[in-house]
């Protein structure tokens, strides 16, 4: 107890001394700093470079993996950095923490930011595309008589994450489709029927950049670029938000948010961007932050906490760092992250995007000639990624990818109402691969 007729220390005061021993804390951490991070080779322009690219995976070579859309094999400079942070977190868990979270999220961000040409405060660390989708739709200020404008092609996620932020707020939800027949798919007609459907109520255009189920990548740039002369006849509060499931294209395209030109877009990185398993983020305009009141506590927002500190008011700032849930995390995949970035980077987004493209390519175009077989994925790289959809004639999806696995292909089926069978080459398959999974397809289709 203080004497009596003295206060005690006020929240101030003690926060200034939290800081202080957080500081000393740090100092006396200062020789536990994070050691040098794996290099990132260099990838040099050559008919090598893909064989480089092959040689970061630790995958079997009994089967060929064709399941980047699933989940991620860590490459080789992010399983050493994941590594390295948890050798020396189990050996000193406090003071590598203090002496290194600030800056290795910090270099995070960065990376984040780079890769996504916006800047580290537009980016909010998730654990996945899941998390990522529904924070952003949680936080949307919406009210009653907006709507939330989505379509009938989206995954469970977007349109759970739709009604539970309806319910919320007491906005409405409506969904369209986007073509009749997805082979016939173009990009005028999908950005025309966006646009045609809406109504002075439409807040939030919810969206999936590449679609899961047949492989379908949307023309956003355009869909955007329509959508603006709505906009500008808008006041802020009602112009219309653009809020996108990016996973499929994020990692594969070459294309940073600005291109996109959506306010959000959610992605896990453990797909195919190959970064640490249970990582993702949101990237977001600042329009699109905004229009948020985030609902779950944030320690990277100094300011927020800074204010909580001193008993002030927080500020009304909203960005990634107020929108990252705080909490403690799997620290060791979230700073290797950076890695992951590094790689990309390294290789080259644009040589990145060629590369998938080229083997979806050679896989469509097999597919379509096949007897027995039904492409469902757009041949054409504009509507199209790295998911090649298909039907086996005859055969159940579910019985196609066991029959392929049994052939050592690793397919996977398309987890909808119409279900498909799905192969999803990526940069760490080659040319060979894809006919050899060819030859399996066809094998179940006879």
């Amino acid at each position: 107890m203080p004497p009596q007729g003295r206060k005690g220390p006020s929240r101030r005061e003690l926060a200034a001394g939290a800081l202080a021993l957080s500081a000393a804390a740090a100092a006396a951490g200062c020789d536990q700093r994070d050691p040098p991070s794996p290099a990132i080779p260099e990838f040099r322009a050559g008919s090598g470079v893909w064989g480089q690219v092959r040689r970061q995976f630790a995958l079997s070579r009994d089967r060929i993996h064709m399941s980047a859309m699933l989940i991620a094999s860590h490459p080789a400079p992010v399983r050493e950095a994941i590594e390295r942070h948890r050798r020396a977190l189990d050996a000193d868990p406090a003071v590598y923490l203090e002496s290194n979270n600030t800056r290795l999220t910090r270099q995070t961000l960065s990376a984040a930011g780079r890769y996504m040409d916006v800047a580290p405060e537009q980016v909010a660390l998730t654990d996945s595309t899941t998390m990522g989708v529904g924070l952003v739709y949680a936080s949307l200020a919406l009210r009653a008589g907006q709507e939330i404008l989505t379509t009938e092609h989206d995954y469970f996620v977007t349109h759970e994450s739709v009604r539970l932020a309806c319910l919320r707020t007491g906005a409405t939800q409506r969904r369209i489709p986007l073509f009749e027949d997805v082979r016939q798919a173009a990009a005028g007609e999908i950005a025309g029927r966006l646009v045609g459907a809406v109504t002075p109520a439409t807040r939030v255009i919810g969206l999936t950049w590449v679609h899961s189920s047949t492989g379908l990548k949307l023309p956003l740039k355009g869909i955007a670029e329509a959508i603006e002369p709505l906009n500008a006849r808008r006041d802020p509060e009602d112009q219309i938000l653009i809020v996108v499931d990016g996973v499929h294209g994020f990692g594969i395209e070459d294309a940073g948010l600005p291109d996109l030109g959506c306010d959000f877009l959610a992605a896990g990185c453990h797909k195919w961007l190959f970064g640490p398993r249970g990582t993702g983020i949101v990237a977001g305009s600042r329009r699109g932050y905004e229009a948020l009141i985030p609902g779950i506590p944030s320690f990277l927002d100094e300011g927020v906490w800074a204010a909580w500190l001193g008993e002030n008011e927080a500020p009304e700032r909203v960005d990634g760092r107020t929108l990252t849930p705080g909490g403690f995390k799997d620290f060791e995949h979230r700073w290797a992250l950076a890695q992951a970035f590094e790689l990309h980077q390294a290789i080259g987004r644009r040589r990145v995007a060629e590369r998938t493209w080229a083997l979806a390519g050679q896989l469509k175009e097999g597919l379509a000639r096949m007897r027995g077989v039904t492409l469902v994925t757009p041949r054409t790289p504009d509507l199209s990624a790295g998911i090649v959809s298909f039907d086996v004639e005859g055969m159940d999806p579910q019985a196609a990818v066991r029959a392929l696995r049994e052939r050592g292909v690793v397919a996977s089926v398309a987890p909808y109402a119409t279900r498909h069978v799905r192969l999803t080459p990526s940069i760490r398959n080659t040319p060979a691969e894809v006919d050899a999974a060819l030859k399996a397809v066809a094998g179940i289709a006879a």
